[in-house]
């Protein structure tokens, strides 16, 4: 199930990552950041090689989703009827 919590950014720009998303993120730990229009996405520097094709293509699935949704085209479900879907695709 994905992990949902609220966070705000600082006048330095700075994010804090709530406690119960930070998992097994230490202090010290490099992070890379990437921006997709309406997206940021956070990922361990350690593990970006590793799962960059799979990261990018979410990235573009959900960039199209948004698209869809912009124009319109979506439909209304419930969130397991949602985390089903996802695990389909």
């Amino acid at each position: 199930m994905t992990d949902i919590s609220v966070t705000s950014v600082s006048s330095k720009g700075q994010v804090v990552i709530p406690v119960e998303l930070r998992g097994d993120l230490r202090e010290g730990d490099r992070l890379i950041v990437i921006r997709n229009k309406e997206q940021i996405i956070l990922k361990k520097a350690s593990a970006f090689r590793k799962h960059l094709a799979e990261d990018l293509a979410f990235a573009r699935r959900t960039e199209e989703a948004w698209k869809e949704y912009d124009k319109g085209r979506f439909k209304s479900m419930s969130a397991d009827e949602f985390l089903g879907e996802l695990k389909k695709a």
